[in-house]
C-alpha cells in the first residue's frame, strides 16, 4: 500500500473527509457528492486516487431509481488495511502489559488498575463545568474522538447512549474485554454520572456507553456563578 500522510492537514481536506464518511459506513458516489459538495465526477477522482492507494474499495451494488430501473450503483467502502493507519491509543507494549497484570494480579485486581487508569486520564482533560450534562457529555464524546474513537452522542426516549464507530483499543480487546473497562471510568469521570458499557466486541469492534441516572443529573441546576 502507498504510504499516506494521515494527519491533521489530510483529515481536513475533501479527500479525508470522503476517508471520514466511509469510515462511518459504505456510500455510494451520488451520496458521498451530496455530503461533500462535489460532483460526482469529483468524487470519482477521489476514489480513483484512494483506490489505487489501498484504501477504498468497492463492496458491491444498491438500487436505485424508483421503478427498480435505475443502474445499480457502486457502494465504496475503507479496505481492512486502510484501519490501521488511523492513531491508535495501543501497541504491543500495551498488550504485554496487560497479559503480565492479568497473569499476576488477576483478573479483578486487574479492572481496578483498569478504572484507576481511566480515572487518571479524565483527570488530566478539561470539562466544561456549567453544570449541564450535556455539555458534558459532547466534551467526553470530544475526548473520546481524540483517542481515536470516532464518537457521538444519541438521545432516545430520555436515554443518552455514547456510541463510537471505531474503538481506540480494537488491537487489545479480542485478548483482553476487560480494557472496556478503563473507557467506562473515564468517561463516568468526565460526565459526572455513572456511565455502563455495552460495547460490541465482534470483528470490527465498537464502543457503545449508556449513561445512568440521566434523569435525576437533568433536573440537577447548574451552580450559581
Amino acid at each position: 500500500m502507498t504510504t499516506t500522510r494521515w494527519d491533521r492537514k489530510f483529515f481536513a481536506s475533501t479527500r479525508g473527509s470522503i476517508v471520514t464518511l466511509l469510515r462511518r459506513t459504505g456510500h455510494t458516489v451520488e451520496e458521498l457528492a451530496q455530503a461533500v459538495g462535489l460532483t460526482d465526477n469529483g468524487v470519482r477522482s477521489h476514489l480513483a486516487i484512494l483506490e489505487r492507494d489501498g484504501i477504498v474499495r468497492q463492496r458491491g451494488t444498491v438500487s436505485r431509481g424508483g421503478g427498480g430501473g435505475g443502474k445499480p450503483a457502486y457502494v465504496y467502502e475503507l479496505t481492512p488495511e486502510a484501519e490501521a493507519l488511523f492513531p491508535k491509543a495501543y501497541g504491543p507494549v500495551l498488550r504485554q502489559l496487560l497479559d503480565v497484570m492479568s497473569e499476576r494480579l488477576g483478573p479483578e485486581e486487574t479492572e481496578v488498575l483498569l478504572r484507576a487508569v481511566g480515572s487518571r486520564i479524565a483527570d488530566e482533560r478539561t470539562v466544561p463545568a456549567d453544570g449541564f450534562l450535556r455539555t458534558r457529555l459532547e466534551a467526553a464524546v470530544a475526548v473520546l474522538d481524540e483517542l481515536g474513537g470516532l464518537a457521538e452522542l444519541e438521545q432516545c426516549d430520555g436515554t443518552f447512549v455514547i456510541r463510537g464507530y471505531s474503538c481506540p483499543l480494537t488491537g487489545v480487546i479480542p485478548g483482553h474485554p476487560e480494557v472496556c473497562r478503563l473507557a467506562e471510568a473515564l468517561l463516568t469521570e468526565l460526565v459526572g454520572v455513572p456511565v455502563n458499557e455495552h460495547c460490541d466486541r465482534g470483528e470490527n469492534p465498537r464502543c457503545c456507553f449508556e449513561v445512568v441516572g440521566v434523569e435525576d443529573a437533568m433536573r440537577r441546576r447548574p451552580p450559581s456563578a
